[in-house]
């Protein structure tokens, strides 16, 4: 398995790593609160973290829905962030021209789900040097991801994460196929399980998606068991305020006992 670092953190690590925030930013004090809370828990259980946030929901079910600051206000709210609490930084880029800006502010470039097999965005994020994650998009097969990674290693690319976040099984319903975690790890890359997006119910709203965050721990726990080296989840003090993703979102005050259970999860299958 590749190793390298993201930020002040190294990956993969013992335990599993962390991404997790808000799915976009909605203001730099909500950042604040977050990004404090999920430091003191993270470092208190030994896990590593990643603060993720996104500067612009380009792919929203309405076009009335929330899409964040934009990428100006975006990044500079994430450098506020990231050296305030010495945590490191993860958005998604949703256009080529975005992965050198971003470069100068995050540790880690996401590509979307959607996105996962623009040729110019993959490019344009391994370029810049920065580590990339790439979450496998819902009408793909994890054996499609070896493409993908052939396309971030030719443009130089040397440090990529691959992220699991289920696939589409009808219309408004996802389905994660967890075979895809070792198929996946074939890459030589680590791969992340997406807990939150994976309960999405895309659209299911009508103007915006749905979720069942219930089954939020039942997939980040088979990610584990599977295999997965970090866990994605979004996170919010009060999802029912959410600006984005809220119905899938976990619910701040409850990520410490979660983290608990799958550190026991961890321990048991590693």
């Amino acid at each position: 398995m590749k190793s390298f670092k993201i930020g002040n953190i190294k990956v993969p690590s013992e335990p599993f790593f962390l991404i997790a925030g808000p799915c976009v930013i909605e203001s730099l004090d909500l950042l604040f609160e977050i990004g404090e809370y999920m430091k003191e828990i993270t470092k208190k259980l030994g896990i590593p973290y990643i603060l993720k946030a996104s500067f612009d929901k380009a792919n929203r079910t309405s076009i009335s829905s929330f899409r964040g600051p934009g990428i100006e206000e975006g990044l500079k709210m994430l450098r506020k962030v990231k050296e305030t609490f010495s945590i490191p930084i993860t958005t998604d880029i949703h256009e080529p021209w975005q992965a050198k800006k971003a470069a100068e502010v995050v540790d880690l470039i996401q590509i979307p789900a959607l996105l996962s097999r623009q040729t110019d965005l993959l490019t344009a994020a391994a370029k810049t040097g920065v580590p990339v994650s790439v979450k496998k998009g819902q009408f793909l097969a994890p054996w499609d991801i070896f493409k993908v990674v052939e396309k971030i290693e030719h443009s130089g690319g040397e440090k990529a994460i691959l992220i699991e976040r289920g696939t589409f099984f009808g219309y408004g319903n996802l389905v994660v196929d967890f075979r895809s975690i070792p198929i996946m790890r074939k890459t030589g890359y680590p791969v992340v399980i997406d807990s939150t997006h994976s309960v999405q119910k895309p659209s299911a709203l009508g103007s915006k998606s749905g979720g069942e965050p219930e089954f939020i721990m039942t997939m980040a726990k088979a990610g584990i068991a599977t295999g997965a080296d970090g866990i994605f989840m979004e996170v919010h003090p009060r999802p029912e305020e959410a600006l984005s993703d809220g119905a899938n979102s976990m619910r701040l005050p409850k990520v410490e006992e979660n983290l608990k259970k799958l550190l026991k999860v961890w321990e048991a299958t590693r």
